[in-house]
């Protein structure tokens, strides 16, 4: 029991640390410039003018190609890791102000956090490391060896149901504007929180949408034995511009996928770390 509160006392200063605080503030700046150029590759998709792939990895090989962009690449890698510690340790000893079942959920909501800022740290680093080739081509080549056997399909198509699901979470978060809680508004001006609330609205639901996209195609993947529609948010994109007035309701979401990333820059400021 000593040693469980002693890891737990650890832990608890290590998610306290300044600079721990400042790095995951830098990483907002780093998450919500890579949305920003996610956002102009899902315009520039929308608008048949695309030539990489219209997803983060895609976003953040855009920022590389700029001057100093490989400082700026791994700059980003270190703020998402850094995004990603704080976030585990929210999700092992974190949300204290919670109770009971708001406590359980704002953990496991942590814990999701941290696999996705890991997963964005990777994607930076692989890229500063010029590992050039194509996900979108990786993930078709993945998903075709899993769906070598039944098991793999399976597998596959629960892959697809969680990502599918996260969607439809990521709406409901904008739509009822949880993410305040985790914002100083106190300290916001009138129109600062109002500003917030419209951006993270609009994020969350769009990036809702095109991740909802990717899950059921991916879903369809595994229940027709077609590893090439499983292209996760390339593909979605794409498969919304080829809806009627696709191009329209694809224009909407990449300006929300760019109200996200704007949200992003508040956040470095008046997220609760």
């Amino acid at each position: 029991m000593s040693l469980t509160r002693s890891a737990e006392a650890t832990a608890s200063r290590t998610a306290d640390s300044r600079w721990l605080e400042l790095l995951a503030r830098a990483g907002f700046l780093g998450y919500g410039l890579v949305h920003l150029l996610f956002a102009w590759l899902a315009l520039q998709i929308a608008f048949g003018t695309s030539s990489d792939d219209g997803d983060q990895s895609g976003a953040l090989r855009t920022l590389s190609e700029q001057p100093l962009g490989k400082f700026l690449v791994i700059a980003t890698a270190i703020g998402l890791l850094a995004m990603a510690i704080w976030q585990a340790l929210e999700a092992a000893v974190g949300h204290r102000a919670e109770r009971g079942k708001e406590r359980v959920t704002e953990r496991l909501a942590s814990a999701g956090r941290t696999i996705v800022y890991l997963y964005f740290a990777w994607t930076a680093f692989k890229v500063f490391k010029d590992a050039s080739s194509n996900s979108a081509d990786q993930q078709e080549a993945l998903t075709g060896k899993l769906m070598t056997s039944s098991g793999g399909r399976w597998l596959v198509g629960l892959a697809g149901l969680v990502l599918a699901a996260i969607g439809v979470g990521l709406v409901i978060y904008g739509a009822v504007k949880r993410f305040e809680k985790h914002l100083k508004t106190g300290e916001m001006s009138p129109k600062t929180r109002m500003l917030a609330r419209r951006l993270g609205m609009a994020g969350y639901i769009a990036k809702g949408v095109a991740y909802g996209i990717a899950g059921l195609l991916i879903i369809v993947a595994a229940v027709k034995y077609d590893p090439e529609k499983a292209r996760g948010l390339d593909a979605a994109l794409h498969t919304l511009r080829e809806q009627s007035y696709g191009v329209f309701l694809l224009t909407l979401v990449a300006l929300g996928i760019a109200a996200f990333g704007v949200y992003c820059f508040l956040q470095s400021r008046y997220r609760k770390v």
